[in-house]
């Protein structure tokens, strides 16, 4: 039976996020200790989801029930937030956000959620924000160059750091908190760019070292941050079955709210 079934947490991201969901990545990791469904939703970048609004028709319309509807559907208790990867594409490639850009479009996806006057504003759920991760720009090249045909390099080290800086200011005018991938895997490489191989696959998506890191760091926030939800503090929508009272099932098995 599932415990938790009334409740999600939702993964939003890129390709970064959307393989969390390997073996011991940090999105199957979350689902074994919180036993809750998980929704995933994977864009490659924030700039053509926002003018098509596509990003905010899934996330908000589908994902997100309007206020009069939310008390008929799962509350999303925790929504991550993790862009700026393929947004720090350098130009000319089509993936490139400018800035400023990349940081209207995340603030304004966090106040889709926090805000009070929004259609889809939800005071239940809580956010994290996380960073890109630091590109290894030399295992990058090496991988493009592989490409059939080979491709140049379209993300620089330095370009990348200024989004994940982006993503901890958004946090910080937000008060949202943010689990600053770029500065835990850069610390764990000892600030040289060619260790970061030790924690990403290819120079830019995570291994699961990697993820491990992600995962652990998400935990931490929680429990700083949200600590009602942290794996510890959750209930559960039915009884577990040392917890069940056989001699009047009917009472016994209600659900519980969590």
């Amino acid at each position: 039976m599932a415990a938790y079934i009334q409740d999600v947490i939702m993964l939003v991201g890129d390709s970064i996020t959307q393989r969390g969901f390997i073996p011991n990545g940090f999105a199957q990791k979350l689902s074994g200790v919180c036993l809750q469904s998980e929704t995933g939703c994977s864009q490659p970048r924030t700039q053509p989801i926002f003018e098509k609004e596509v990003l905010t028709k899934r996330i908000c319309s589908q994902f997100f029930a309007k206020q009069h509807e939310q008390q008929h559907v799962p509350k999303v208790r925790l929504l991550t937030i993790w862009y700026g990867a393929n947004d720090s594409c350098i130009p000319p490639s089509i993936q490139h956000v400018p800035l400023p850009t990349f940081i209207t479009n995340v603030t304004t996806l966090v106040r889709k959620v926090t805000s009070p006057s929004s259609p889809h504003y939800s005071p239940v759920t809580r956010i994290i924000l996380i960073t890109p991760p630091p590109v290894n720009t030399h295992q990058r090249a090496a991988d493009l160059a592989t490409r059939d045909p080979p491709k140049l390099l379209d993300r620089e080290f330095e370009v990348t750091r200024q989004y994940a800086e982006a993503v901890k200011d958004v946090g910080r005018k937000e008060q949202v908190p943010v689990v600053d991938m770029w500065t835990l895997l850069w610390d764990a490489s000892g600030h040289v760019e060619e260790n970061l191989s030790e924690f990403l696959e290819d120079g830019l998506h995570l291994n699961v070292k990697g993820y491990e890191i992600v995962y652990d760091n998400l935990i931490k926030t929680i429990s700083e941050h949200y600590p009602e939800l942290h794996y510890d503090n959750l209930g559960t929508a039915f009884p577990l079955h040392f917890e069940i009272d056989h001699s009047n099932l009917e009472a016994s098995l209600q659900k519980r709210a969590v």
